[in-house]
């Protein structure tokens, strides 16, 4: 084995995904595989889940998937017992389900509040809750959760994800003071700007583009293999000093100014 094999590698190890069959996680269930990790790719859409996967195993590599709403305590519970039934260990958690929604602030509904915050913040909870007591347990972990340019200075259009992703982002700080004398590591991604279908048509217009892409130096958006480094570090034995991090890959977007 190289020495970067030996430093990056996560031979043994069990990843756990949430979100797995979006955008951005799908790609993390994928590169985690390539990294050599036992996958479950956990989605509310199943469909979503199998097919990342399906291609996951049909190129060698070892997963499964799993149906989980996030704001479900039970249904953490589940996916945790299918993970050790499947590959006997977890040893990193990602949380990365979640939606959004464009509503202007004084027309939001609160059963809307209520949905996107339990999507993010309650649904990052429960799994941690649940995940990080095993891993206390056995005394080593990683959990990356997904922090956002949104986080703090919020962002305009995006009010609840905004205030859900500064929760996040707390969340995750006060967590790796928590468990750092057990060996748990709980770190954030920052992701800039990494749109979607979806996103693209619902709060990027031309004159809002403009303004991104004005505000990041690198003047362009990132593409979700562009996280994949920062993943397998954070997931490796690589980063075993790196705890209560928020890690911003966004081109520039957070450290611009004029």
């Amino acid at each position: 084995m190289s020495y970067l094999e030996s430093m990056f590698s996560l031979e043994g190890k069990t990843a756990v995904v949430y979100g797995g069959g979006g955008h951005l996680c799908s790609e993390m269930s994928r590169v985690l595989a390539l990294a050599g990790a036992c996958v479950v790719v956990a989605d509310m859409r199943l469909n979503k889940a199998e097919a990342v996967s399906d291609e996951i195993v049909a190129k060698g590599g070892r997963a499964v998937a799993a149906e989980a709403r996030v704001e479900l305590p039970e249904d953490h519970r589940r996916v945790l017992r299918l993970a050790l039934d499947a590959f006997g260990d977890v040893d990193i958690l990602i949380n990365g389900g979640g939606h959004n929604a464009p509503t202007p602030f004084l027309e939001i509904p609160l059963e809307e509040w209520r949905a996107i915050l339990d999507s993010h913040v309650t649904g990052t909870m429960l799994a941690c809750q649940v995940f990080g007591e095993y891993m206390v347990g056995r005394g080593k972990g990683s959990i990356i959760n997904l922090s956002s340019a949104s986080a703090g200075p919020p962002l305009s259009k995006a009010f609840t994800y905004s205030v859900a992703k500064a929760g996040i982002l707390n969340l995750t700080k006060n967590l790796g003071r928590e468990w750092g004398p057990s060996n748990v590591r709980v770190n954030a991604l920052r992701p800039g700007f990494f749109p979607t279908e979806w996103s693209q048509k619902h709060f990027i217009d031309a004159a809002r583009e403009k303004s991104i892409l004005g505000h990041t130096p690198m003047a362009r958006y990132g593409t979700p293999d562009e996280l994949s480094g920062a993943v397998i570090w954070l997931a490796s034995d690589a980063s075993a000093f790196v705890t209560g991090a928020e890690i911003a890959i966004d081109g520039g977007f957070s450290c611009m100014t004029i």
